[in-house]
């Protein structure tokens, strides 16, 4: 049988029981992955692995083996419980070795937990999940989470009665994060925010949150880009003697404009064009993105850019120019121009 994207979700947290197997498959290995924990500790508990309820092998093992999955669906272990044999890496060479397995299977077997790559609609190995009487498949796809899946992995992290300044952060990040790392991010605010009564702020967010550029060279750039041109030498020797290079400071200022650019364009308009910004900007720098936007404008910001490319090529080349001088130059020049 078929899971379609709405009944999965569900699924996952509580798996039939009586199911002969799900076979999960996707592009993207931590979302497949991520899956598969989830279901796999659903049906065996958390201590399923230690009392061998768990039987792992993978298509490789099994190409060389093709007995090994009957053996593993019969097998009765020493402790009590419902058991899975999970084949990781499947493919089509693996369905007729699949299809046995699966018309041998009979109640109180383990289930088939399985997972695969990508696979389109004339897999073999899809159809006969998808065919199956009581067996599942699901496709996992480049979909964010949604709302009700972000709130449950909140209320495990042990976050509860979220504002909505700050849910609006989470959904954000939700969105611009791979599943692992969404999902780590998560446990890292459960943790920063154990043992504090205080409701869960935007700030705490933005201090576990995993950032797209350094803090002092986002500094830098909010500098640059809000005119304060006679910040720009003192902060920009400050990033020297960090070790932030020049070239890698015209690089994050490309970005910061870039992003700025995408915004000012944004049919909707400068809010909506940071709102799709990936990675994700919320909190005080996405308000200050947004002004900055809207102040600089779609032609000013071509023409920043401009600039910042024919910057960075110079920085590049064999010229024996100073180029810390060229660059702080190149940003004074960025920040007189949005005076105009």
């Amino acid at each position: 049988m078929k899971l379609s994207a709405r009944d999965a979700a569900a699924y996952f947290r509580k798996p039939d029981p009586k199911a002969t197997g799900l076979l999960i498959y996707g592009a993207d290995a931590m979302r497949v992955a991520t899956r598969r924990q989830e279901v796999i500790a659903a049906l065996v508990g958390p201590g399923g692995e230690e009392e061998m309820r768990l039987e792992r092998m993978n298509g490789a093992e099994l190409r060389k083996d093709p007995a090994r999955l009957s053996d593993a669906i019969k097998a009765q272990g020493f402790f009590p419980g419902p058991r899975v044999a999970f084949v990781e890496d499947a493919t089509d060479g693996l369905a007729k070795v699949m299809e046995v397995a699966l018309g041998d299977w009979a109640p109180g077997d383990a289930q088939v937990i399985v997972t695969a790559g990508q696979l389109n609609a004339r897999s073999a190995l899809r159809k006969l999940f998808e065919t199956h009487k009581t067996a599942y498949a699901v496709g996992i796809y480049d979909d964010p989470p949604g709302r009700d899946e972000v709130e449950r992995m909140l209320s495990d992290a042990g976050l509860r009665d979220i504002p909505r300044d700050a849910m609006e952060a989470i959904l954000a990040l939700s969105r611009g994060l791979d599943p692992g790392d969404f999902r780590q991010t998560i446990d890292k605010i459960g943790l920063f925010k154990q043992g504090d009564p205080a409701p869960l702020s935007v700030a705490d967010i933005e201090a576990c949150a995993p950032l797209s550029v350094e803090a002092d060279l986002d500094d830098a750039l909010h500098i640059v880009a809000e005119g304060r041109s006679g910040e720009i030498g003192p902060v920009l020797h400050r990033l020297e003697a960090q070790g932030i290079g020049p070239v890698s400071l015209c690089m994050g200022a490309m970005r910061h404009f870039r992003a700025l650019h995408a915004a000012a364009s944004d049919p909707g308009g400068p809010g909506a064009g940071i709102a799709r910004a990936k990675p994700p900007i919320f909190g005080p720098r996405r308000d200050r993105m947004v002004r900055q936007a809207g102040e600089w404008g779609l032609f000013r910001l071509e023409k920043a850019l401009d600039l910042l490319i024919d910057t960075d090529l110079q920085l590049r080349s064999s010229s024996h120019a100073p180029q810390v001088a060229l660059l702080e130059r190149a940003f004074i020049r960025l920040a007189m121009m949005v005076k105009r």
